[in-house]
């Protein structure tokens, strides 16, 4: 009897002894035992992330909501990659698309330095020669430099004229983003006309006729206020069109080089991208043409076009350089760049 009472008595000591130690002093909640703090992980808001991409918190944090910035450092195809991609909303009205023209080069760390207001990235553009632009630049309705309008190919031995349409990306009077091949009709810059599919020309065969209203079929005014050339059309309306041969463009087209490309996909949103190549001190050769359509297509574009790349290529965000340049690693100066920045 007293085995029992003994053995009770240290069952009630126990109970009460777990019961006072499981109880919490500010107000009688029980804690959790020892919970495992889960480390803050920041996911990416305007868009689902395909694999191996991540949100850059750090550098995404000054931006206001509907702008985010991306990056890749991993394998891509078997090589090492390095890319950045900005996003941004493009039904946000207070984000500015801002192609900009500068009359003697520059580098793009330049371009950012020298805009008023709030800057919250810069891209280069299209392509150049010395001081001249060789692709579109229009801003506010204005155009600044026209795509080209004549290129010197050789046939049959002699340099001979062929007249591509080459692609460019604007907003529309709507205020949608599209690509399109372009030409400016006429003697002036300002009558740009769209075309459904690229002058067919081909390099090495004879130059296919001068795009006019009526030429190539289904021709119409681009009634764009802001635009950007490159070359050549990635991506057009959901589907992969690189359309290098008819766009006469030979840009290392199947080899790893540095990239850039600017694009949009169905939700409303704007990418920019840029791929670093030709690092032999990182890995980091680039990609060909194929591999950055891939990419856009990965992202979501449903209208993508290429912009000049190799040593050209560069990308400053919050007034650091992301993408080491092609030039060993020296910035080069160019005529053109893309800001997104506060409107």
């Amino acid at each position: 009897m007293y085995k029992n009472y003994l053995h009770k008595t240290i069952q009630l000591l126990f109970f009460v002894l777990l019961f006072s130690c499981s109880k919490n002093t500010n107000g009688g909640s029980v804690n959790p035992v020892n919970p495992v703090t889960a480390p803050t992980v920041v996911s990416a808001k305007l868009m689902t992330l395909p694999k191996g991409w991540k949100l850059s918190s750090t550098l995404s944090a000054s931006f206001p909501s509907g702008i985010e910035l991306y990056y890749y450092d991993s394998i891509y195809a078997g090589r090492n990659t390095k890319m950045y991609c900005l996003a941004y909303d493009s039904k946000n009205t207070s984000i500015e698309f801002k192609p900009v023209l500068s009359s003697v080069a520059k580098k793009p760390s330049d371009f950012f330095k020298d805009e008023t207001g709030v800057v919250y990235a810069c891209i280069n553009a299209g392509y150049f020669g010395a001081n001249q632009s060789f692709s579109l630049v229009k801003y506010n309705g204005t155009v600044l430099s026209p795509n080209i309008k004549v290129l010197s190919r050789n046939f049959n031995g002699v340099s001979t004229s062929y007249y591509a349409t080459r692609a460019a990306f604007g907003i529309t009077a709507s205020g949608s983003y599209e690509a399109a091949w372009i030409y400016h009709v006429g003697t002036g810059n300002d009558n740009i006309y769209a075309y459904p599919k690229p002058n067919a020309n081909v390099e090495g065969m004879a130059p296919m006729a001068l795009p006019t209203e009526l030429f190539p079929a289904g021709g119409a005014i681009w009634n764009t206020q802001t635009a950007i050339g490159g070359s050549p059309m990635l991506i057009k309306n959901g589907k992969v069109n690189i359309t290098d041969t008819a766009e006469l463009i030979s840009i290392n087209n199947t080899t790893s080089r540095p990239r850039t490309a600017i694009g949009s996909t169905a939700s409303s949103l704007v990418l920019l991208l840029a791929v670093e190549g030709d690092n032999t001190l990182s890995g980091t050769p680039g990609m060909n043409l194929a591999e950055l359509t891939t990419v856009m297509q990965s992202l979501g574009c449903i209208d993508a076009i290429n912009l000049d790349g190799g040593g050209s290529t560069n990308m400053v965000v919050s007034n650091q350089q992301l993408v080491r340049p092609g030039d060993n690693g020296v910035e080069r100066p160019v005529v053109s760049a893309i800001l997104i920045k506060k409107k």
